[in-house]
């Protein structure tokens, strides 16, 4: 059964270095005594912060620095890009009119990275 994704939950991009630390917008449902989050929660810095140095290929930063070290592959800091809403979200679950956010979603990136969770942050096994 998947777990509702809250503050603190844990996230990894596949073209990012480290993992990051997911925050929600919302303050109405709790779980775990952090907000819980919804499929909208994509704003990059403020719900997605950085994952450290980005390696797509596809990222124009990641283009630059490598041409700028004439050739030889480079990263370059990570701005997350989200392309569209967690996805599939928890249908069955409704906070403020949104789908909740649940540890199966996943979001692209516009540079082609895949933004998923690693540890939902909630550690009671249930949706609210």
């Amino acid at each position: 059964m998947p777990l509702q994704v809250c503050t603190g939950a844990k996230m990894t991009c596949s073209f990012g270095a480290a993992p990051a630390v997911f925050a929600a917008t919302q303050t109405t449902v709790i779980t775990n005594q952090m907000p819980c989050g919804v499929i909208t929660d994509i704003v990059p810095i403020k719900n997605i912060p950085t994952f450290g140095m980005c390696s797509a290929p596809t990222n124009p930063a990641v283009m630059a620095a490598t041409s700028a070290a004439l050739g030889v592959f480079t990263p370059a800091p990570c701005v997350p890009a989200p392309a569209s809403p967690w996805a599939p979200g928890a249908s069955n679950v409704i906070i403020t009119n949104i789908p909740a956010l649940d540890n199966v979603s996943k979001t692209a990136c516009t540079w082609l990275g895949v933004i998923s969770f690693v540890d939902a942050g909630q550690t009671n096994h249930q949706i609210p």
